[in-house]
């Protein structure tokens, strides 16, 4: 009840994006109803896509790391960002970082996408403006490493597999994301950018 209280819009989401998705995993026209197709949003079609396609996801191992990096930051940051701040970081920044995806694809019939990566990495970075000498550790890179440091690092990785990735992830949903979530968070809270600074000045 202490988390629910003290992130109730993080816990919805995280609740809301678990039960959707697992209706998908047994309903196949649901699904399909559910992903986004840039060819269709260009066209003004099937625009409510925008915000579904970040409530579900391709399969378990996709579930898990989301909400797994999910649960990690949010319940932390909506506390100090602010409940409605909060619900607007996240879906505005869902709908911004898959719009460069509509214009890129809007002519790829057979293009879909989905999962919750772009509003998570919203999520992610406006933590790291909070707290960026906090030590992040990810699977994959088992090393301690300053939030900033993993925030460059991150960025240059989105930024390089836009461009040259073969793997159907769509990156380019986590760059605008991450982007997305520190300019919202600027926005409503401009006090974070000098404390941000402050932060980087006092590790040096």
């Amino acid at each position: 009840m202490e988390v629910l209280s003290a992130a109730p819009v993080a816990s919805f989401i995280f609740v809301i994006t678990i039960i959707t998705t697992l209706l998908t995993f047994s309903n196949e026209e649901l699904f399909g109803k559910l992903m986004m197709h840039p060819y269709s949003v260009y066209r003004r079609q099937n625009v409510y896509t925008l915000i579904t396609s970040g409530l579900i996801h391709k399969d378990w191992m996709h579930l898990f790391f989301n909400m797994l990096s999910f649960y990690f930051f949010a319940f932390q940051l909506e506390p100090i960002l602010g409940h409605w701040q909060f619900g607007v970081l996240y879906f505005v920044s869902m709908i911004l970082s898959d719009l460069p995806s509509v214009v890129k694809h809007k002519d790829d019939y057979h293009y879909n996408s989905l999962g919750a990566s772009g509003a998570i990495s919203a999520v992610v970075f406006s933590a790291i403006l909070y707290a960026p000498m906090n030590k992040i550790m990810i699977m994959i890179l088992p090393i301690p490493m300053p939030a900033i440091v993993f925030g460059v690092l991150y960025l240059v990785y989105c930024s390089y597999a836009s461009k040259y990735a073969k793997d159907h992830i769509n990156h380019d949903a986590h760059l605008y994301g991450a982007l997305s979530g520190v300019m919202l968070t600027i926005a409503m809270h401009p006090e974070v950018l000098p404390w941000f600074i402050q932060q980087i000045k006092a590790a040096i």
